[in-house]
């Protein structure tokens, strides 16, 4: 892999997209960052992405606007709903219908810009929260429409999905974002974050985040909001 191979990451400002950003740099690609404003509940994880994006060498990093409020359906995107703060089965209610299909596909028309055939995105499948879209499954058949519904793809290149993080524990993402000289404080991962991007410590996306830095022997660097 070459430095002027060009990757498209999409970066929400969390954990894992920034392990991401860091892994895709780490391989040779130039990684350009996408984040995207949908109607979520804070924008203090897209600020994150901003600082997380030059801290990790971004070559440039974009944030694309999509209504995903407009729909509804998601604790994340209505602020009628709760977030819960306690564990549930099935798919939550923070689970957001088609975000990261909408995603995706928003990547996917950058790297066609950027003549990139490479996008990466964080979505995990052990320490997660059970939604539909961040499963093997899904990334496989985004990858094959990827290669029917793209110039690339019908030119005879591959266009790849990747996912790097799809089958690692919490604990196994931190490890290596710190080998890779990932500042965690830079992220936000809470679901209702408040202005200053301190985490409630009590959503599942908190509790994961806990328990991976508590699994992985490491100090948990996040800034939670007073009791």
């Amino acid at each position: 892999m070459t430095s002027t191979a060009r990757a498209v990451v999409l970066l929400s400002g969390g954990l894992d997209s920034a392990t991401t950003l860091a892994m895709t740099r780490s391989k040779g690609y130039a990684p350009y960052a996408l984040s995207i404003d949908y109607g979520q509940r804070h924008h203090a994880e897209l600020q994150a992405a901003t600082r997380v994006a030059a801290a990790l060498g971004a070559v440039e990093h974009r944030v694309m606007r999509v209504d995903l409020a407009g729909i509804g359906g998601s604790a994340l995107t209505d602020r009628t709903l709760n977030v819960p703060t306690v564990a549930s089965t099935g798919i939550p209610i923070t689970y957001v219908p088609a975000r990261n299909t909408l995603m995706l596909s928003l990547a996917l028309g950058w790297a066609e810009v950027l003549e990139s055939t490479c996008i990466v995105v964080g979505v995990n499948a052990v320490d997660y929260s059970g939604y539909p879209d961040c499963r093997p499954a899904f990334i496989d058949a985004f990858a094959r429409l990827a290669q029917v519904a793209t110039k690339a793809g019908v030119e005879g290149r591959t266009m790849r999905i990747e996912a790097p993080l799809i089958a690692m524990s919490k604990a196994q993402i931190i490890q290596a974002g710190i080998a890779l000289g990932v500042d965690y404080s830079m992220t936000v991962s809470c679901y209702q974050a408040d202005e200053q991007g301190r985490g409630c410590g009590a959503c599942d996306s908190c509790r994961l985040r806990q328990d991976g830095f508590k699994a992985a022997g490491i100090a948990d660097p996040t800034r939670y909001q007073a009791a």
